[in-house]
């Protein structure tokens, strides 16, 4: 069963916001507070299948979601981000929107998406 078509049978986690096409989903995060994630309503594997009308509501739920965030955590930046994939990372194949306030005094604050994947490490095989 997929966790993001019925959100409500996951233990903690729970809609926030949501429109015609898609939901804000919630769950208590000790290291990223604050985050949540934007899925459409419709089964859809990758960000590649959404339908216009889908990549409309999750804009408007983006934005609404940083509304929210900004008001109750006054974060001082965000990371926003898809994986598209096994290979990028996705393990949940219903496509989910990541929002994730961050904050100056992190640990890792200055270090965007692109910092563990661009890491000489992860150079691709000649």
């Amino acid at each position: 069963m997929c966790p993001f078509c019925r959100p409500e049978d996951v233990d903690g986690q729970r809609v926030v916001l949501e429109n015609a096409h898609g939901r804000f989903i919630q769950q208590p995060q000790p290291v990223l507070v604050g985050s949540g994630i934007i899925v459409p309503k419709p089964h859809r594997e990758t960000v590649f299948d959404l339908t216009e009308a889908e990549w409309a509501a999750t804009f408007d739920l983006l934005q609404r979601a940083k509304q929210r965030l900004d008001a109750a955590h006054a974060p001082d930046g965000y990371n926003v981000g898809w994986n598209n994939g096994a290979v990028a990372g996705q393990s949940v194949f219903h496509v989910h929107l990541h929002v994730i306030p961050r904050f100056a005094d992190e640990p890792l604050a200055g270090k965007g998406m692109r910092y563990w994947i661009k890491q000489p490490a992860n150079r691709r095989p000649a």
